[in-house]
């Protein structure tokens, strides 16, 4: 188990994770929250790469498209009593399935 926190941390800077506990009004540094926001971007660039976004596409924190569908899924599915879950899901699938056509964000680009 110690290996797979191991392993998210690395795939995730620590300024991209706190950029996302912005975005889901965390305001404190370092939270108990961290694991699930960590575990929700991990699901939502397997999900780009399931719908044939790039793998390297998908896992860039400089692409501004690719962390506004990330931030859509993780508003979506952040938290147990989210009234605008549904939105932001809707918004996230219109962003990852424009991007899994472009052919900048397609494996092999």
């Amino acid at each position: 188990m110690d290996e797979v926190k191991k392993t998210a941390t690395e795939e995730i800077s620590p300024d991209y994770l706190a950029d996302f506990r912005g975005y889901v009004r965390i305001t404190t540094a370092k939270t108990k929250l961290d694991d699930e926001i960590r575990d929700l971007i991990l699901a939502a660039r397997a999900d780009l790469v399931r719908v044939g976004v790039s793998k390297k596409k998908a896992q860039d924190e400089k692409d501004p498209l690719i962390k506004r569908a990330i931030s859509a899924y993780v508003k979506a599915e952040f938290g147990l009593d989210n009234k605008d879950a549904e939105d932001y899901r809707a918004s996230y699938q219109m962003q990852r399935d424009e991007l899994s056509i472009s052919s900048d964000y397609r494996e092999g680009a």
